[in-house]
């Protein structure tokens, strides 16, 4: 599918379920692959790019078996991957490449990964440079910024390192590449990001500290086989919150979302413009909070969006450009710089789209103005091969005047295969 044309919604409603969390779900692969014995993934995100992570590992010799059901996987240890006899292919996902890396580089053998056009355009300096400080030996295109990389590992020491952005995916790499270093590892970052793999590497035996602003790990010692459930995507859900809450007449219930402290700026966000959001039934699987999310159509209203919020919503802003194109007054967007460095430059994409559906967007070096209340205008909205703006710009078109026609929507599989099947399961027309 190259293109999907959405019409005007009467309603959202019903009862849903979404896809396994796509960050669990890559690390679900890498802690089972690394640790000894049987790890079994309940649950996990069949996209293209937790995929990727899985053909990666098999490629260095990890059994793991999926059913359909369950994805069951007879760890190697941390010493006991074989060096790949190919290219690793990354696909589109930045998780596996910059997680991979930092794994990699505490290897006794040598690899190289690449990636589709988008990835390999996307910055990798800022693992490779911190990763250099703790011996790592990795070459790149661009001055060693690009991939593909050619990874020798060697044995690596640990380093303190404050990283300059708050990123998950920095985090991750030094904290795998410390599974593999001499003393301890420490990363502190500007604001805490997602937590998954402190989480899942202390579920799995790892001694690995969190800290307020990051967390330290020693490494060493030996990972354990575990079964992991991963709870529903928050990131996937998000776009069928925003819709619930822009469409007149609709209420869903969202069952099992992954509820992590790290990822809930979403909900933070919504609450603050307005939104009618209950949390229900909270419960904990594998180290992760879940609960259920009952929303209804809601007035939204503009407010200003930055500081720590920031992080724990960055992947959830366009479908948050969305919700503020169409709440009464102005939303502001600062502190998100890191938005223009994702699969492609998510405040530039957006500030497009929304112009064409007449939203009144104002772009700044580190986020956005968006001027809402008016409805918006169907129009072709150009998804940037970025699986996040399609998404945002068919749910946008839920609440326009006219058709909305989304372009190059295949890039939707990366994370969300099941979108548009449970987009027409509960639009009412």
């Amino acid at each position: 599918m190259s293109n999907y044309t959405v019409q005007p919604a009467a309603g959202v409603r019903g009862a849903i379920s979404v896809p396994g969390d796509k960050s669990i779900s890559h690390r679900s692969i890498m802690f089972g692959s690394l640790a000894k014995g049987t790890t079994i993934v309940r649950g996990f995100l069949r996209g293209e790019d937790t995929i990727s992570t899985l053909k990666a590992f098999r490629a260095m010799g990890v059994n793991a078996c999926d059913d359909g059901e369950v994805i069951r996987i007879q760890g190697a240890g941390l010493h006991g991957l074989k060096e790949p006899v190919d290219v690793l292919d990354c696909g589109n996902s930045g998780t596996s490449m910059r997680l991979l890396t930092g794994m990699l580089a505490g290897q006794d053998f040598f690899s190289v990964l690449s990636g589709d056009q988008y990835l390999r355009n996307r910055p990798m300096g800022r693992v490779i440079e911190p990763l250099a400080g703790m011996g790592a030996t990795i070459f790149g295109r661009a001055g060693g910024t690009r991939a593909p990389l050619a990874i020798q590992g060697r044995t690596l020491k640990g380093i303190s390192f404050s990283s300059p952005v708050a990123s998950a995916q920095v985090k991750s790499a030094l904290l795998l590449a410390g599974l593999y270093a001499d003393g301890e590892t420490r990363v502190t970052e500007p604001s805490l990001s997602r937590d998954h793999s402190e989480r899942m590497l202390r579920y799995f035996g790892a001694d690995i500290e969190p800290l307020s602003n990051g967390a330290r790990i020693r490494g060493g010692r030996i990972l354990e086989g575990r079964e992991v459930h991963v709870p529903g995507d928050i990131s996937s859900a998000a776009f069928f919150i925003v819709a619930a809450l822009l469409v007149p007449d609709s209420e869903l219930l969202i069952t099992g979302v992954g509820m992590n402290p790290t990822r809930t700026g979403i909900i933070d966000i919504l609450l603050r413009m307005g939104a009618s959001i209950e949390q229900l039934n909270f419960s904990e699987t594998s180290g992760e909070p879940v609960a259920d999310l009952l929303v209804r159509s809601s007035s939204l209203h503009g407010i200003e969006i930055g500081g720590e919020l920031v992080p724990r919503a960055i992947d959830e802003f366009p479908i948050i450009c969305v919700a503020a194109a169409c709440a009464e007054g102005k939303t502001v967007l600062r502190d998100a710089r890191e938005l223009r460095v994702k699969e492609t430059d998510r405040i530039a994409a957006m500030a497009a789209n929304l112009s064409k559906a007449g939203v009144s967007v104002v772009e700044t070096e580190d986020g956005m103005e968006i001027t809402g209340g008016d409805r918006l205008l169907g129009c072709t909205a150009d998804s940037f091969g970025d699986h996040r703006i399609a998404m945002s710009m068919i749910m946008a078109g839920l609440v326009a005047k006219g058709e909305t026609t989304v372009t190059d929507v295949g890039c939707i599989s990366t994370s969300f295969p099941s979108f548009i099947e449970l987009l027409e399961r509960v639009c009412v027309r």
